[in-house]
């Protein structure tokens, strides 16, 4: 995947099937949005290539700052999992208010004059910008202008629920990452960097990886889970030659089985909310263990 940081700084050349909105925690919704989308840009001649059109930071934010905004998944990681799922451009679109102000049609027009859009794969209650003025009819009716077409993808369910970033939440919020992992299709995941804690883990003879997440991400509800901790190993990278960072998923990592707690700790400070994970099996033969300052990736299974 190609990587574009506003979509004014593009000027693709080649027909382009879009879909755009915050796709926050990248669920089983989602990812039959994003196969629609690639299926579409297919049935293109020629074959047309995929967009995919996310906001950094989150709308929500920037509309209403007063209300505290949690995410499922992060910019960086939505892009990663559309990747996975073989679409061509990724664009972390910045958005602020005068990105808010834009018409639809004004948005519309940057899309068509930087991307060379030839459709938007949407959901049914999509709309875009100012004032969510860009209703579905009133995309049609710029398409009709502007050449591109619009598809709708009607909204799925997964074992009897909606399968909506909103559910996800409330799973994670009461602990549930069993059933948030249904909706998502994966483990719920959180990435963070390991910080120096009191060391009191290593004295007791379990030493924990202290992780500092990004502030915006949510996380479960207080407790202990079972999950599993992809750490890069010494000398791996990325494909393509870069070493690992925040907002990664496991790649050239590996994996370790692990337990994870979540909360305050009554017999020690019981003040800050802690995010701390003991490492199965850890450190493997010839590493000292030492995890200071490395990315690492935490799922949660139960």
């Amino acid at each position: 995947m190609q990587r574009i940081v506003d979509v004014r700084t593009a000027a693709l050349s080649h027909p382009t099937y879009l879909t755009l909105g915050n796709f926050d925690g990248m669920h089983r919704g989602h990812a039959a949005l994003l196969g629609q989308l690639r299926a579409v840009a297919d049935q293109h001649t020629p074959v047309a290539q995929t967009a995919l059109l996310t906001f950094d930071p989150h709308p929500l934010t920037v509309l209403r700052p007063q209300i505290a905004h949690h995410l499922l998944t992060t910019p960086a990681e939505r892009l990663v999992l559309g990747e996975q799922l073989s679409i061509d451009f990724g664009i972390i679109q910045p958005f602020n208010l005068e990105i808010a102000a834009l018409s639809a049609q004004v948005f519309v027009e940057l899309l068509k004059a930087h991307l060379n859009l030839a459709g938007l794969v949407v959901g049914p209650d999509f709309a875009l910008g100012r004032n969510r003025e860009g209703t579905l009819d009133r995309l049609r009716e710029l398409g009709q202008t502007l050449d591109y077409s619009v598809h709708v993808l009607e909204p799925i369910e997964w074992q009897g629920h909606a399968v909506r970033s909103s559910v996800i939440r409330t799973f994670l919020r009461e602990g549930d990452v069993t059933a948030a992992h249904t909706l998502l299709g994966r483990p719920y995941h959180a990435t963070g960097t390991v910080v120096e804690g009191d060391r009191r883990g290593r004295l007791l003879g379990t030493p924990t990886a202290n992780l500092q997440l990004a502030e915006a991400k949510l996380w479960p509800a207080d407790g202990v889970y079972a999950t599993r901790t992809w750490v890069t190993q010494p000398g791996t990278t990325q494909a393509d030659g870069t070493q690992l960072a925040d907002g990664t998923l496991p790649g050239t990592q590996h994996p370790y089985w692990s337990v994870t707690n979540l909360g305050v700790r009554p017999t020690v400070d019981g003040v800050q909310r802690r995010f701390e994970t003991h490492l199965l099996d850890f450190p493997p033969v010839g590493n000292d263990g030492n995890l200071y300052g490395q990315s690492v990736t935490v799922e949660f299974f139960a």
